[in-house]
């Protein structure tokens, strides 16, 4: 039995999530929503640290929780540079970029300063990343776009679909590395539609500003003429067109709420504009799926839908009824992020991780 505990710091735009555990048994966990007006005062997401911080500390002193039993800090990772999946301890480099926002900026950007900041503070305790956003597995060929000044990324939900891609190997008694999956992360922010080659994400979509479906508030691919119209029409600034983009676009633009279940609300009291802007993304996931699994050669295990809107039945029951005949389909409307640090939080405890340099 190990005794030192976890802590999970998971931040989002307007809260932040944080969890105990000993060992992999969940102990306390609290959501903390943040004073909306309090965070518009702040220029840049990096400046929301110390308040955010701040008031982590204050609910974990609140619980009665003794910090001193904490030895791993670890967070879902912001927008660091390329690297290879894995377990990254928190470093001068990192914090460097993750304040700079050298890929870009995003609120699980502050996950690697709060764990830091907090690790520092403590007598026995170490900050990590555990398989961030940034997780880079590409063929060379999938980062071609089609001009040389711009190439592609791999940005997508990496933390969730190789957990995902590694329970579903466990439960047919298969190693991860021996399957051909498809693993489409519907979140609300992004969606990201993954072809996992033996264990490598050879190909996905550049979910957080790039390309493929639009979600619950992002919009995905856009006609590039039109973007370039929108940019010099001189009605937005590039702030403006960015926040389209990443956080007021997709289902929010065409129906004016990100609720899930006002969405459902209104699609089962005949809302035919709503039901066909649901089915449209499940549309354009399930034309994603189908391209990635041309990538595969259309040798496909089986597909892996996660994601809470897998709960609305219209939607999940038009995406399956497209895609059924490319493989077995398995769906999992409830990821926890939190337990999947915590599991590799516990790995660094057991000693079992292999720990890598940031550079």
């Amino acid at each position: 039995m190990i005794n030192k505990k976890i802590l999970v710091i998971y931040p989002e735009a307007h809260f932040t999530k944080i969890a105990i555990y000993k060992n992999i048994n969940l102990e306390f966990l609290k959501t903390i929503k943040h004073n909306l007006e309090e965070l518009k005062k702040f220029d840049y997401i990096t400046d929301q640290l110390e308040l955010r911080k701040k008031a982590i500390m204050e609910e974990l002193t609140d619980n009665e929780i003794d910090l001193r039993d904490i030895k791993v800090l670890i967070s879902r990772g912001g927008l660091v540079k390329p690297v290879k999946s894995g377990i990254y301890e928190v470093n001068e480099v990192m914090t460097k970029d993750l304040r700079e926002g050298v890929m870009g900026v995003h609120a699980t950007n502050l996950g690697g300063l709060i764990a830091d900041e907090i690790a520092k503070s403590l007598p026995d305790a170490k900050a990590y990343l555990a398989d961030p956003v940034e997780v880079d597995e590409l063929e060379e060929i999938a980062r071609i776009t089609g001009h040389p000044l711009l190439e592609r990324k791999s940005i997508f939900h990496a933390l969730n679909q190789k957990c995902v891609a590694n329970e579903y190997a466990r439960s047919i008694n298969k190693k991860y590395e021996e399957l051909n999956i498809i693993a489409a992360h519907i979140g609300h922010g992004g969606v990201s539609v993954g072809a996992h080659k033996n264990g490598r994400v050879i190909d996905v979509n550049q979910a957080f500003d790039g390309n493929g479906p639009f979600s619950i508030s992002r919009t995905g691919t856009l006609p590039l003429g039109g973007i370039v119209d929108l940019c010099f029409s001189g009605k937005y600034t590039k702030a403006e067109i960015r926040e389209m983009i990443t956080e007021k676009g997709g289902v929010i633009a065409y129906l004016g709420t990100d609720n899930i279940n006002e969405i459902e609300s209104m699609i089962e009291s005949g809302d035919e504009n709503a039901k066909l802007i649901l089915h449209a993304m499940a549309y354009q996931i399930g034309k994603e799926i189908g391209a990635v699994s041309a990538v595969l050669h259309y040798d496909v295990d089986a597909i892996l839908l996660m994601g809470s809107l897998l709960n609305v039945n219209s939607f999940a029951n038009y995406l399956t009824n497209m895609v059924e005949k490319i493989a077995k389909i398995m769906i999992y409307p409830v990821v926890n992020d939190m337990d999947s640090l915590a599991y590799k939080g516990l790995t660094i405890l057991k000693g079992e991780a292999e720990i890598l340099d940031y550079k």
